[in-house]
């Protein structure tokens, strides 16, 4: 696994990587930080480099198109919800309980709400688009300020 850091302007950002493709972008001290990380080795890898410039464009208030190589790593109902993530638009909105109906007439919003706060690549699989069913900035690991920050930022420069 390898690892370099980010300078956000929310914060310093760790993002990892294996032969695969991107595993982690975290916010430093948020909730499941590093989660999973054995031995990491601080190098420059292509997938890295390709992170950051992705960063830098979605922090300058530009809509990133291309997404670096990702290897998900998780059940197979988490895989399911971090690809629903991905599909939510730039500077839009849904609630758990939309993802919920997506998968499932009986699925809960909380089984979802676990799903998404598992979610190792904060931003690019943008989990901070979700919201609680009464329009409130509910769950973000990276908390809650940063997640209100980012859903400002989609719509300022959002369509």
């Amino acid at each position: 696994m390898y690892i370099q850091y980010y300078d956000s302007p929310l914060g310093k950002m760790l993002l990892a990587a294996d032969e695969i493709g991107l595993i982690g972008v975290w916010f430093e001290n948020q909730k499941y930080y590093a989660n999973g990380l054995k031995d990491p080795v601080e190098k420059e890898m292509v997938v890295l480099k390709e992170t950051k410039e992705w960063l830098n464009l979605y922090f300058s208030g530009k809509e990133p198109k291309l997404l670096p190589k990702m290897h998900l790593i998780g059940t197979q109902f988490q895989k399911k919800v971090w690809n629903i993530l991905l599909n939510i638009p730039y500077g839009k909105t849904v609630t758990y309980k939309d993802i919920a109906r997506m998968i499932s007439p009986t699925m809960s919003a909380q089984a979802v709400g676990s799903a998404v706060g598992h979610n190792k690549i904060s931003i690019l699989i943008p989990c901070h688009r979700v919201i609680g069913s009464n329009n409130n900035l509910t769950g973000y690991a990276g908390g809650i300020e940063r997640k209100e920050i980012l859903l400002k930022l989609e719509k300022k420069h959002g369509i």
